[in-house]
């Protein structure tokens, strides 16, 4: 049994009338909130994840954005299925996961891997690195102990590092080399999608461009489907061909970087791009900024109609009515805000 990496059954960039690899539709995750000590009751719930869509094609890059807490981080996990969806579907290359059993969900984990947020804290520091990076091949019965060996060599060869890191335990590398291992780890059963939980932001700004670089070879090498889960707008943009944009658990805006930076439909993301700092130190105290005021709302109890509305400069009083649909403001280019920065086309999304 051989245990070296298939052949990418999809191109790198995907033409625009691919059929999606991934589709997220109407993910809903609650969190249960209990009171008492002995006999706990349910007196309310976390609304985490609120009805979320979207697609992401084969060999595409999806950013997801937003404040910390708006649920991007419990989609990511939904869609490695770490934690279980309360309702909606999210279908991987024509199934649905969220409804398989326990052992062909198992084997489907091959198709899909989750890189962490810390490097520190994602790898067991009781471990080698020979024996983190076997674990996954050993639970999936991959090759024979000689083979496993050999694969773990050449993985740690795509990520930049010598054959020799093998024998070493985490703590003896540097946050930048156990990220590496944490991605290492990730392409071990040849995966087509993998969602990155803020891969940079526990690095110095000296290595974020190494290893966003080095995704972005691996993903061309292996033709991967990226799903890159960030608050650093500058980050997504860099990596993402489309980016979604969430709010308290909802999905306020999707289009591509360039769309999202000049021509924003949505007051949250104009705040959000406009957060951004700047280099100059001039420019950055003479631009606009337009981020948003005040605290977030709690998940327990969100605000009626529109979430964004008690932080939304241009709020009305149908905002705290109707909740917004999604519109179309070009033609990936969705947004949903009853008083949006620019006119939306005729055709409102489905």
């Amino acid at each position: 049994m051989t245990v070296t990496p298939t052949a990418p059954t999809t191109a790198p960039v995907a033409p625009n009338g691919a059929k999606p690899y991934l589709v997220v539709k109407n993910l809903v995750k609650e969190f249960p909130v209990t009171k008492g000590a002995v006999l706990q009751r349910r007196v309310g719930a976390v609304h985490a994840v609120s009805d979320v869509s979207f697609e992401v094609k084969p060999g595409e890059t999806f950013g997801l954005v937003g404040e910390s807490g708006c649920g991007k981080t419990t989609t990511g996990r939904m869609i490695v299925a770490l934690e279980p969806p309360t309702s909606g579907s999210i279908v991987i290359n024509g199934e649905d996961i969220a409804t398989m059993g326990k052992g062909k969900l198992r084997t489907k984990r091959r198709d899909m891997q989750m890189m962490f947020q810390d490097p520190y804290a994602s790898l067991d520091p009781r471990m080698r690195v020979v024996t983190i990076l076997r674990e996954p091949l050993a639970i999936q019965g991959i090759g024979n102990k000689k083979q496993q060996i050999d694969r773990c060599a050449e993985l740690l060869n795509d990520v930049g590092l010598a054959r020799g890191a093998l024998e070493r335990y985490p703590h003896e590398f540097s946050g930048g080399q156990r990220q590496r291992i944490g991605l290492a780890r990730a392409l071990a059963l040849n995966p087509n999608l993998i969602v990155a939980d803020e891969p940079v932001s526990a690095l110095d700004v000296s290595i974020r461009s190494q290893i966003l670089n080095m995704m972005n070879n691996l993903q061309e090498k292996y033709g991967l489907t990226y799903v890159i889960i960030s608050h650093d707008l500058s980050v997504v943009k860099y990596m993402s061909d489309r980016i979604g944009v969430m709010y308290l658990g909802k999905m306020v805006e999707i289009g591509t970087g360039s769309e999202l930076y000049s021509q924003p439909a949505h007051p949250y993301t104009r705040g959000l791009v406009s957060a951004i700092p700047i280099p100059d130190p001039d420019v950055e105290r003479g631009k606009d900024m337009d981020a948003p005021k005040g605290e977030i709302p709690s998940a327990i109890n969100p605000p009626s109609g529109c979430r964004f509305r008690t932080r939304c400069p241009l709020a009305q009083q149908l905002c705290a009515e109707q909740e917004p649909p999604l519109r179309l403001f070009g033609p990936n280019h969705l947004a949903a805000c009853h008083f949006p920065l620019r006119p939306p086309l005729e055709t409102e999304a489905a």
